[in-house]
């Protein structure tokens, strides 16, 4: 009887110190775990765009969001410098935080030929219309919000409606001559989607 009741403290004795020593070992295990922010900063999309024709959109979803990618065509970039559209636009110089650095620029892209943009309207959060066409009366194609009325230009830039923000940019690379990685900065460079001032 001894025997057996000092068996049953031993084993009692051990499982509790297993018991501590998980315990004590589980904030170890979770830190090495990485969080969400982790996660989603290393998620990246290698796309060819080999196919993509002048003026086509192609979209794609990063981070359950949709990404517009458009060839642009050498109307559209004219256009885009036109004074009477940089007139209009609400932030011309790229100012607000919207886009990484290597795009902060007049068509807010690494390639001007190439634009990539979160087609979420940064007023209402609807998923804006590709235009083609040129919005009345001779402003670039672009997009247009279905629920807002807000238009933005094909460098996704705000210049009518309420929309004040322009379309963000996600962090991404341009591999020569056809390929991007959403969600990877270029070389050197920094920027993560959280930094984004309006979405």
């Amino acid at each position: 009887m001894p025997t057996s009741r000092r068996n049953f403290l031993y084993a009692t004795t051990a499982a509790m110190g297993a018991a501590g020593l998980a315990a004590a070992a589980w904030p170890l295990i979770d830190h090495l775990n990485p969080d969400a922010g982790v996660r989603a900063a290393g998620d990246v999309i290698d796309i060819d765009l080999a196919d993509l024709a002048p003026g086509e959109r192609r979209v794609l979803r990063w981070h359950n969001l949709p990404i517009f990618v458009v060839k642009r065509t050498a109307g559209m970039l004219a256009a885009m410098q036109e004074p009477q559209l940089v007139d209009r636009l609400r932030d011309a110089g790229s100012e607000k935080r919207q886009q990484p650095p290597y795009a902060a620029n007049w068509h807010r892209s690494i390639d001007p030929a190439l634009a990539v943009l979160v087609g979420v309207c940064t007023y209402c959060g609807c998923v804006p219309q590709y235009i083609t066409d040129a919005f009345p009366p001779d402003l670039p194609g672009g997009y247009e919000c279905p629920c807002c009325a807000s238009h933005f230009d094909p460098a996704g830039r705000a210049h009518a409606g309420p929309a004040q923000y322009n379309l963000p940019v996600p962090p991404y690379d341009a591999t020569p001559p056809s390929h991007i990685v959403i969600g990877r900065n270029r070389s050197g460079d920094l920027f993560t989607f959280q930094s984004i001032e309006r979405i």
